[in-house]
C-alpha cells in the first residue's frame, strides 16, 4: 500500500482515516518520506513532450521498486502507529456485527438445493448442496477452507455443474491476477480429476452430453478474454479445439447457457457494440452460429424461451433500451420485432424469464423498479417500493417452471434481505433478513433520504444520504462522501454494517449518483463519458459545494472516497477543488490516463477506447490531459490523502498509484 498526507501526517485504512482526520496532529511521529529517485522519460505523441520522472516503477521485477514500495509500506506502518489500538477498536466493533456462522438461502436447481455457508473461525465459505429437499444429507461441494490451505491469496471461479449433477468445473486463483487454472471435480467420488487447463476467466459451459465443456482463455499479457474452446472430458488441455478467436481487441469473449439449457451462447462485446453466436447444447460437436453481426453503436443481449429469442437493444436509437423478440430459426436484426417499447423516461435494465411469468428490471427516476408481466397477456404490476434510498433487483432464480420470484430489497438504513413473491397470488415471504449483531443496531436511529444538488450546468443531480438521528448537521458535521461514475455502472443505495461503525460517532454518508452512471438512465451515462468525462468531476465538486453551502458540513469536516475509475475520480477532483476536502481515500486509483491508454499491452487498454477515448487521436489526447490527475499535479496544498493499491492489481497497475503519490510529494 501507498499512502500520502500533507504535513507529513498519514491516516489508517478508510474509517480510521476519516476519523482520525479531525485530530490530526494527535500523538502523531513524524518521519521522513520516502522520495522515489527521479529518472526523466520524455513521452511524445502529437508533437507534446510529457516528462515522465517515474516511469521506471513500472517494472515489478526490478529489486529497486520493490524496496521503495516496501519503503512506502514501512512509511505507512510507522505514520498509523497511533492509531493502532482504535484500529483494533473499531475492527473487533466491525467483526461483532458479523454473523460467522452464516448461511446463503438455498436455491433449488436440477434437483438439488444448493447452500453457501461460513463457519465460526473460519474465512472462507462453503459451498454445499442437498437433493430434493433440504432435510437430504449434506453433500460438501467445496471447502474453500480446505482449498485455501498454504495459499496467501484464494478464490474459487464460477463453480459449473453438468446436466447430470455429477461433475463440477471450477477455477481457482492463487495470485490475485484473475487467472484461474480450471479443473473438474467427480462430485459423487469427490476426486479432483487430471483436466487442468491454465489462464481461464475460471467458469465452464457443460454441454448436454455430460462431458464436453467450453470456456474462455485470456491473452497472457493484456489479460483480456478472447478466445473460446471447448474441451472433452479425459483429454489433454493441449489438446482442446479452439472453437471462437475474438481478434478485435477492444472486445471480450465470455460463454454461457441459456437458462433454457437449450443453447451455448458465446458473447462478444465491447463498449458500444455486441455480438453472439449460438449453438444447441444437445450437439457440442455442431458449429456455433452468429446471432445477429455486430453492428458498431449496436447493443444488444439475448434470453431464450419457447422457441423464441428476447432481445434487450438499443436498436433504433433506442437509447434507454426496449425489448424484442425474434424466432430462434432466424435470429439476424432485421427479423426482430418490438416486444416492449423504448421509453424516454424508463431504463430497461434486464429480463427473467419463467415457464408462465416474465420480470421486467427498470430504472425510472434513479429508482429501481421490478414489474410482473404474464405470458398470456395478463395485466402487469410493479412490486410497491415506499422510500428513495433503496436497492431491489433480481436475485438467483435457475427455476424455470415456478411460480415464485426471488429478489433482494436493502437500503442506506435497512439490511439486505432476500425475498420469495408468489407472481400468482402475490404474496411475499422475507426468507433471510441480513442480521446485524451486537445488540446495538435498530433501523429507527437512522435518517436516510434523498437530496439534489445543481451542477454548474444547471443539471440536478441526485445524492443519497444517511445518518445517526442524533447526528447534528452543521459545519462541524463529518461527511463522507463516495461516487464512482464511470462505465455506466449504477452504484445504488446500499447497506453495510461497516459504515454504522462511522454514522455511530456522528458521520453522514453521502452518495453522489453523478454522471458517468446510469442512475438517471442511459443519457446520464452518455453525458459522463468521452469529451463530456469532466461532467463527472464536476458534478462530483457540485455536490460537494452543496453540502457545504446547505450546512450539512464544511471543507474542514468534508471527505471524499472513490476507488479504480473513483479513484481517477478522486484526483481530478483533488487538483480542481483541493480546498474542499479535508481528507481524500483514493483506492487503487486510475489516475495516468494517457500513459495508460497509449499503452496497449496494459491490461483491459484496448477495450476501453470507447470509454475514455483513444489517445492516439488528438482530441481525445488533449481532453484526457486536462484532466489527468498525474499530468495535471501542480504545487498547492492538497488535502489529507489515503491511497491504496496492490501489486498484482489487474484491473489498476500498481505503479499508476506509485508513479502519483511520488509527484505529488515532490
Amino acid at each position: 500500500m501507498i499512502h500520502l498526507g500533507k504535513n507529513k501526517l498519514i491516516f489508517a485504512l478508510s474509517l480510521t482515516f476519516a476519523l482520525s482526520c479531525k485530530n490530526e496532529n494527535k500523538n502523531m511521529t513524524v518521519i521522513e518520506v520516502p522520495v522515489a529517485k527521479k529518472v526523466s522519460k520524455e513521452l511524445v505523441m502529437h508533437d507534446d513532450v510529457r516528462t515522465d520522472d517515474y516511469y521506471w516503477l513500472n517494472d515489478r521485477e526490478n529489486p529497486e521498486v520493490i524496496s521503495h514500495l516496501e519503503s512506502e509500506d514501512a512509511y505507512y506502518e510507522a505514520m498509523t502507529a497511533h492509531t493502532k489500538d482504535f484500529q483494533k477498536v473499531l475492527f473487533e466493533e466491525m467483526k461483532g456485527r458479523i454473523k460467522e456462522d452464516d448461511s446463503s438461502v438455498p436455491y433449488k436447481e436440477n434437483g438439488f438445493w444448493y447452500v453457501t455457508r461460513y463457519e465460526t473461525g473460519k474465512e472462507y465459505p462453503i459451498y454445499s448442496r442437498h437433493k430434493e429437499t433440504l432435510e437430504a444429507p449434506e453433500e460438501i461441494v467445496f471447502n474453500c477452507n480446505e482449498m485455501a490451505e498454504g495459499h496467501e491469496f484464494f478464490n474459487l471461479g464460477g463453480i459449473g455443474v453438468s446436466l447430470d449433477n455429477k461433475l463440477a468445473a471450477f477455477g481457482v486463483d492463487t495470485v490475485s491476477r484473475r487467472q484461474y487454472t480450471l479443473q473438474i471435480k467427480n462430485l459423487e467420488t469427490g476426486e479432483i480429476l487430471s483436466d487442468k487447463i491454465e489462464n481461464t476467466t475460471g467458469g465452464a459451459v457443460w454441454a448436454n452430453d455430460n462431458k464436453t465443456m467450453f470456456y474462455s482463455k485470456k491473452d497472457p499479457v493484456t489479460l483480456r478474454s478472447d478466445k473460446i474452446y471447448k474441451h472433452t472430458l479425459g483429454t489433454d488441455a493441449s489438446t482442446d479445439e479452439l472453437v471462437f478467436d475474438e481478434t478485435d481487441d477492444t472486445f471480450n469473449a465470455f460463454v454461457y447457457k441459456s437458462k433454457s439449457d437449450k443453447y451455448v451462447i458465446i458473447g462478444s462485446v465491447s463498449t458500444l457494440t455486441s455480438e453472439y453466436q449460438i449453438l444447441e447444447a444437445n450437439d457440442p460437436n455442431g458449429k456455433f452460429r452468429i446471432f445477429s453481426p455486430r453492428t458498431r453503436g449496436l447493443e444488444y443481449s439475448i434470453s431464450h424461451y419457447d422457441d423464441s429469442f428476447y432481445v434487450l437493444t438499443n436498436k433504433d436509437n433506442a437509447t434507454n433500451f426496449k425489448l424484442m423478440r425474434v424466432n430462434e430459426n432466424g435470429t439476424i436484426s432485421e427479423n426482430w420485432q418490438e416486444f416492449i417499447p423504448h421509453r424516454d423516461d424508463v431504463l430497461l435494465e434486464g429480463v427473467e424469464m419463467f415457464k408462465e411469468f416474465y420480470v421486467l428490471s427498470e430504472r425510472q427516476n434513479g429508482l429501481n423498479k421490478l414489474k410482473i408481466n404474464q405470458w398470456n397477456g395478463g395485466e402487469g404490476y410493479y412490486l410497491p417500493f415506499e422510500i428513495e434510498t433503496y436497492t431491489a433487483y433480481v436475485s438467483t432464480n435457475p427455476d424455470f417452471d415456478t411460480e415464485i420470484l426471488r429478489y433482494s430489497y436493502n437500503s442506506l438504513g435497512t439490511p439486505a434481505s432476500v425475498i420469495d413473491f408468489n407472481m400468482r397470488t402475490k404474496e411475499k415471504e422475507v426468507k433471510k433478513e441480513q442480521e446485524v449483531l451486537g445488540g446495538k443496531f435498530a433501523k429507527e436511529n437512522y435518517v436516510e433520504k434523498r437530496v439534489w444538488a445543481t451542477a454548474r450546468d444547471g443539471v440536478k443531480v441526485p445524492m443519497s444520504i444517511i445518518h445517526h438521528k442524533d447526528t447534528k448537521l452543521g459545519a462541524g458535521t463529518p461527511i463522507l462522501q463516495y461516487a464512482y461514475g464511470s462505465y455506466g455502472a449504477t452504484i445504488d443505495p446500499y447497506f453495510s454494517t461497516v459504515r454504522l461503525s462511522l454514522l455511530d460517532r456522528g458521520f453522514v454518508y453521502a452518495l453522489a449518483h453523478i454522471r458517468g452512471g446510469q442512475y438517471l438512465g442511459r443519457p446520464w451515462y452518455e453525458d459522463g463519458k468521452l469529451l463530456k468525462k469532466k461532467n463527472t468531476f464536476t458534478d462530483f465538486v457540485d455536490c460537494s459545494k452543496f453540502l457545504i453551502s446547505e450546512n450539512y458540513t464544511s471543507a474542514d469536516h468534508l471527505y471524499a472516497m472513490g476507488g479504480s475509475a473513483g479513484g481517477l475520480l478522486m484526483g481530478a477532483v483533488v487538483n480542481m477543488s483541493p480546498e474542499l476536502y479535508n481528507g481524500v481515500i483514493a483506492a487503487v486509483p486510475f489516475v495516468d490516463v494517457i500513459t495508460t491508454m497509449l499503452d496497449e499491452s496494459i491490461p483491459l487498454t484496448t477495450g476501453e477506447y470507447d470509454e475514455w477515448g483513444n489517445p492516439n487521436e488528438k482530441e481525445y489526447y488533449d481532453y484526457m490531459k486536462s484532466y489527468s490527475p498525474y499530468d495535471q499535479v501542480v504545487a498547492k496544498e492538497y488535502p489529507n490523502m489515503l491511497v491504496t493499491t496492490g501489486l498484482h492489481d489487474s484491473q489498476v497497475q500498481y505503479f499508476e498509484p506509485a508513479k502519483w503519490v511520488a509527484k505529488l510529494r515532490k
